[in-house]
């Protein structure tokens, strides 16, 4: 059965989480992929705040304060403007990223905005880990290859920043209803996809001793 979660999530509610459990996800969340998290690492966190980025700062600092960052370079169609003149987008695919890429940057993005769960696929290293057990956070693993069906949960595209970096590499602000997806790095130090590449490690010592 699965867990349902609600953006932003309480720390509790992380630490009660284990690898392998199946979560529903609802509420907004916020995508990320490689231009963004440099972005980040240097504007918000390596240095002071430049002004100029500001506004983005503020809304990410309240955004991703117990909240969610997903790796996915989504494809995404623009909508004819309502009587306001607004742009309005949908996601029409949105699966997940390859995350070790945002290894370098993670961890420091976990502690300084309060991050408290990252979504993407193929799992993370040791510092991002750490920083889960640190800071009560997880990693979410997404489906790869349905990048249809988890665009069918994204029922609002409310915002988009940084659209200079390119669409896929956007940080572009979602809610989203029972986005499913499972726990495969905890809070509590525990990483299945550390487990699996030990044990596959193990077999490939075994077949090459015989």
């Amino acid at each position: 059965m699965s867990i349902k979660l609600t953006v932003p999530i309480e720390e509790k509610k992380i630490r009660e989480l284990r690898i392998g459990d199946s979560v529903l996800l609802t509420g907004v969340i916020y995508t990320a992929r490689d231009a963004a998290h440099k972005y980040m690492k240097e504007n918000f966190i390596a240095r002071p705040c430049p002004p100029a980025e500001e506004p983005v700062y503020q809304v990410l600092r309240r955004g991703l304060a117990g909240g969610v960052i997903y790796h996915c370079g989504p494809v995404v169609r623009k909508l004819p403007a309502k009587g306001t003149g607004a742009e309005r987008y949908e996601f029409v695919a949105a699966g997940p990223t390859t995350s070790i890429r945002e290894e370098p940057y993670e961890a420091d993005i976990i502690r300084h905005f309060g991050v408290r769960a990252v979504i993407g696929k193929g799992g993370m290293g040791p510092r991002t880990l750490a920083a889960c057990q640190e800071c009560g956070a997880v990693y979410l693993h997404a489906i790869g290859g349905a990048a249809t069906l988890i665009a069918e949960t994204v029922t609002e595209v409310r915002n988009v920043y940084k659209l200079e970096f390119g669409v896929p590499e956007a940080l572009w602000e979602i809610r989203v209803e029972d986005f499913p997806c499972v726990v495969t790095m905890d809070s509590h130090g525990q990483s299945l996809h550390a487990r699996i590449e030990e044990a596959s490690r193990r077999k490939l010592a075994e077949l090459l001793t015989r």
